[in-house]
């Protein structure tokens, strides 16, 4: 039996989750700023606790290693290989983007383009546009919202759009026939952990000791 604890902080949710040979065990997810130092250890014991699943017991942890909040991704990052290291198992590195991406797929029937947004600063976002399969159609960038962002890919497609910064792109206007809008949609370790899975059969795995988030920008200060 594959079990995989996953860890998602790259935004304002703390959420741990538990899968079992694909299939989601348990989940628990908390929405508070500033809150993932302080909880996500909890979190963890309190997941393992009411499972009954032992530490031992995992074949893996997974984590979404960005983009994301700076903050955020260290702290879950570091939760994760000191795990590792602890009970000497695999580290699986998922990207936030396709995690979320996920999370749309599966309710996908007319096959649109996937278009994952977290808020960065002002007009920007972190993002990707991914094909009804979730291969990648238009990059992981940091991009600066205007009225000619994906021009190219939305004039040809429906795209949907979903995640906390796409409420930015709502306001521009152009193709917005060719836009569908899809809210409360977040970063989730249940969905980092069907992503997991896929990665866990193939043996795609980090190196624990070197393994960093995927920041996508070098840090800034306010």
């Amino acid at each position: 039996m594959i079990i995989i604890l996953s860890i998602e902080t790259s935004t304002d949710v703390c959420s741990v989750a538990l899968h079992r040979d694909g299939e989601l065990f348990a989940c628990y997810n908390i929405v508070k700023e500033k809150s993932h130092a302080s909880t996500i250890t909890l979190l963890i014991q309190h997941l393992l606790t009411e499972t009954g699943i032992d530490k031992k017991q995992l074949s893996a942890v997974a984590v979404s290693k960005g983009p994301g909040s700076y903050t955020g991704l260290r702290i879950g990052v570091s939760t994760a290989k000191g795990l590792c290291f602890a009970l000497g198992i695999p580290l699986i590195g998922v990207s936030t983007l396709t995690a979320m991406a996920q999370q749309i797929a599966v309710f996908n029937y007319n096959h649109y383009m996937l278009c994952p947004m977290i808020d960065a600063r002002r007009m920007e976002v972190y993002c990707s546009i991914y094909k009804p399969d979730l291969t990648v159609a238009y990059p992981t960038t940091a991009e600066v919202l205007n009225d000619d962002s994906f021009r190219d890919i939305v004039s040809e497609n429906k795209v949907i759009f979903f995640g906390n910064g796409s409420e930015k792109f709502k306001t521009i206007p152009t193709f917005h026939q060719q836009k569908i809008f899809i809210d409360a949609i977040y970063p989730s370790a249940q969905s980092v952990g069907i992503v997991a899975f896929k990665k866990y059969l193939q043996s795609e795995f980090e190196d624990v000791a070197y393994f960093e988030p995927y920041y996508l920008k070098e840090f800034m200060s306010k």
